[in-house]
């Protein structure tokens, strides 16, 4: 790489001076640069407009105001003399007509969008917060005065809001729907009718809570639930063979886990699910405009560690029975928001080391817990569901223990399952076991359920009409228990055992007339793996029978003639492997209109595996 030399400068010898005076230096030389030799007028005009000169910078700085000019001019009026830097700033939104300088947004309420419903959360430590709107460049735009310095955190959030909100202007509908007056809400009654009572009652449903006590939406239940008014006498039956079924909106969300309790409230459009997840959600179930969510979400409640395997509405009151594979359960009272944790049974608490299984009673007065299986047999604590205090002790003898039970209709007595097949009547009142008897063919029973209602009072087991078992091999047996009271039958009597710390049971009845081997009603083979589910509808006309061993396994079966409908499921029936199964009537899940719950004879609720929740109407 080639180097470039600078060129050297010259030295030139200037002559001096003659000698003026002896005492002068004849010896001192002069060494000039070469190239700084005088410049003419050209050159330094030139040199004075590129690089300027000390004449010209003391020009300049004449012509600057000096603090003491600016205090001097002070008093005199100006057209922008008395305003602050914040004044001389606007947000450009767009319309000239909506121009407002940022100084005249004084209050939230004047300026920002607010809801009219209240927040439903706050936090307390905004007023305690402090933020620096001057230390930040990108906050400073967010100050009323360029002093302004420090605010709280409510007022940050103000600000925020309203420089969103300059930025973003409020859209023409909202702006419309805020002007509109608020409905007045009316409760629903049995004498309303017509599209007016069913557009306020479309209205009701943002009024639901979103915190924890729900006071307000069962206060306001009649909104929710469309009274059927004096009852006319005549039951509305539904025809075998061929089931009018028709698919509806599906419950809102997949939850995290396959949902594998469900439970309708009793009387309220309330649909309870949970699975191992660990959260209990609450549905309303009802029917809604299509600019409204189906089914919405009401509210949720996390018990942190316990995968919840068995769920119940109280017959009766506001609370929620909830458990897990855990040795306590917890009540959650939907009155007062307020979750009681219920650790122990007193003196039961080697023979209930798990409280995963229960049922309440349908009077609301007991409930059942399944307890440890023992040799030989099995163990049930019913407890009062009011105090939640031990009342009895049921003990059964069966082969492997208790696969299931149920309460009676009337809530007199529980009717429990054995694993071998032992069918065992307990009756509450008088403590004792009343019959037994053998569900004929049982290879492994799984599952117990009772359903219908008639109106023999004889034989004092309840007045269940349909008591149907099913099994490990799928085969579900459907016994009528009008035939054994209305058919004379001899049985043996036997008694129970007795516990130091339980209730003494006696002989069976001398006069029950239930039989010992009773032969089934029906028995039906659609399903060939395990049941899992059996549900009846509330009246006892639709049966749900399912296995979650395998897809699609779910079957309808039609009472009293115990005949499957054939025209569903079919093989386009969106239902996975079941997790869960909800029937309920078709008046309690009626929303209020009238125009969907119209005609419903009852809603079947199906969970799968993957979280998703399927609603039909049967009609």
């Amino acid at each position: 790489m080639s180097r470039i030399k600078a060129p050297k400068a010259t030295l030139v010898q200037q002559p001096t001076p003659p000698k003026q005076d002896e005492d002068e230096d004849d010896s001192e030389v002069e060494f000039v640069l070469d190239g700084e030799a005088e410049k003419d007028a050209t050159e330094q005009e030139l040199e004075r407009l590129v690089f300027g000169d000390s004449a010209g910078f003391r020009a300049g700085l004449g012509a600057i105001v000096l603090d003491e000019d600016v205090e001097a001019g002070a008093g005199e009026d100006t057209e922008l003399g008395g305003l602050d830097d914040a004044d001389l700033f606007f947000t450009d939104t767009g319309d000239a007509g909506a121009i407002q300088p940022t100084t005249q947004v004084d209050s939230d309420d004047d300026y920002t969008f607010r809801s009219k419903h209240p927040a439903a959360w706050e936090d307390s430590d905004d007023e305690r917060t402090l933020v620096s709107l001057a230390a930040a460049p990108r906050l400073r735009k967010l100050r009323r005065t360029e002093a302004e310095d420090v605010v709280n955190g409510k007022d940050y959030a103000r600000r925020l809001r309203q420089q969103f909100e300059l930025l973003h202007p409020r859209p023409a509908w909202a702006q419309h729907a805020i002007q509109q007056p608020a409905h007045k809400k009316r409760r629903l009654s049995g004498s309303d009718d017509g599209d007016e009572a069913a557009s306020n009652s479309d209205t009701d449903t943002d009024e639901i809570p979103s915190s924890a006590p729900l006071s307000k939406l069962l206060q306001d239940a009649d909104s929710l639930v469309r009274s059927s008014g004096p009852s006319t006498g005549k039951k509305r039956k539904l025809r075998p063979e061929v089931i009018d079924i028709q698919r509806t909106k599906d419950i809102a969300g997949v939850q995290p886990s396959a949902t594998t309790s469900l439970s309708f409230h009793p009387t309220l459009p309330l649909l309870l699910s949970s699975g191992p997840s660990s959260t209990l959600s609450l549905h309303q179930i009802a029917s809604s405009p299509p600019a409204l969510t189906p089914n919405p979400l009401l509210t949720s409640l996390h018990i942190r560690g316990s995968a919840l395997t068995t769920i119940a509405f109280h017959p009766t009151d506001s609370r929620i029975f909830l458990s897990a594979r855990r040795r306590y359960f917890h009540v959650w009272d939907l009155q007062t928001g307020r979750v009681e944790k219920i650790a122990r049974v007193y003196g039961q608490q080697h023979e209930q080391r798990s409280m995963e299984r229960f049922k309440l009673s349908p009077d609301g007065k007991y409930m059942a817990l399944l307890g440890s299986a023992r040799k030989g047999g099995g163990v049930m604590n019913v407890l009062s569901a009011s105090t939640l205090q031990w009342v009895c002790q049921v003990r059964i003898e069966s082969r492997g223990g208790v696969a299931d039970f149920c309460w009676w209709r009337d809530g007199k007595g529980l009717c429990i399952a054995g694993k071998g097949g032992e069918i065992t009547e307990w009756n509450v009142a008088t403590q004792a076991v009343v019959a037994r008897w053998q569900d004929e063919g049982a290879v492994g029973t799984t599952t117990i359920a009772l359903g219908g209602q008639h109106e023999l009072v004889k034989g004092g087991i309840g007045t269940d009409r349909w008591v149907v078992l099913g099994s490990s091999a799928g085969v579900v047996n459907i016994y009528d228990r009008r035939v054994w009271l209305t058919t004379p039958t001899s049985t043996p009597s036997s008694s129970s055992t007795t516990g130091t710390t339980t209730t003494t049971t006696t002989t069976t009845d001398p006069g029950q007339v239930v039989p010992p081997h009773p032969k089934p009603t029906k028995t039906l083979s659609h399903l060939t793996t395990p049941t899992s589910h059996l549900t009846f509808s509330p009246d006892g006309q639709l049966l749900v029978i399912a296995s979650k061993w395998k897809r699609d396994a779910l079957r309808l079966v039609h009472l009293p003639s115990c005949t499957v409908f054939r025209n569903w499921p079919t093989s386009a029936t969106p239902l996975g492997r079941i997790t869960g199964v909800a029937v309920a009537g078709g008046e309690i899940v009626d929303g209020g209109g009238g125009d969907v719950g119209a005609g419903v004879f009852a809603v079947l609720v199906v969970a799968s595996e993957g979280g998703k929740m399927r609603v039909w109407e049967v009609r």
